[in-house]
């Protein structure tokens, strides 16, 4: 004998599918054998790569990079020291101390004195950072390199016409040596002394 549900009872059989069809789905009266949960092959998930940090950059690589940086502004302010006939222009006492301060002072006031002033632009060749000496208690970097003085012209305020007065057998471009030393402010080229060899 077969038994008929009351409208009721299909109501609470339609709700009872209705919360349950997206977990298991709503199924016939039948009894069924339940199916044993689908086996996914287990994944490990590796640990993940530790990122490699960066390379701690070399000391002595880091001073001589920064010394040379030093000695090409030095030399942009040298250039405009040696071009202006009033002594004023160039920031010299940012990038040079002691002997090399004094030496482009010195040699510009006494080129002005005499009328002259030099223009154009001096090249800075192949600056190679020769020792780094970090363990005193002032530390310094050692500089060679190519000075290019030949677009350097040595002008007469007066006439602004080229002097030509000069030795003939002047270089052009020589062998300079500088040392560079890192006081509390920064680096700063002490010595700048030309090596008298062409280069």
């Amino acid at each position: 004998m077969t038994r008929t549900l009351n409208r009721q009872q299909w109501r609470k059989i339609t709700l009872a599918c209705a919360t349950a069809v997206l977990a298991v789905g709503c199924t016939s009266n039948e009894p069924t054998s339940p199916k044993p949960p689908a086996t996914t092959p287990a994944t490990t998930t590796a640990a993940p790569e530790p990122t490699p940090s960066e390379t701690p950059a070399d000391p002595a690589e880091t001073a001589k990079n920064e010394a040379i940086s030093t000695y090409l502004s030095h030399w942009n302010e040298a250039e405009k020291r040696y071009a202006d006939k009033t002594d004023k222009a160039g920031d010299l006492k940012k990038y040079a101390a002691v002997d090399a301060l004094l030496k482009v002072e010195h040699d510009a006031k006494d080129m002005h004195k005499r009328g002259l002033v030099i223009l154009g632009e001096v090249t800075v060749l192949n600056p190679t950072a020769v020792s780094a000496d970090l363990d005193r208690k002032v530390p310094n970097v050692v500089i060679s390199s190519c000075l290019d003085v030949s677009r350097w012209t040595v002008t007469r305020v007066k006439s602004g016409e080229p002097a030509t007065d000069l030795p003939k057998d002047r270089l052009l471009k020589y062998v300079i040596k500088a040392t560079v030393e890192k006081w509390p402010q920064g680096w700063v080229v002490i010595r700048d002394e030309p090596q008298g060899t062409k280069c």
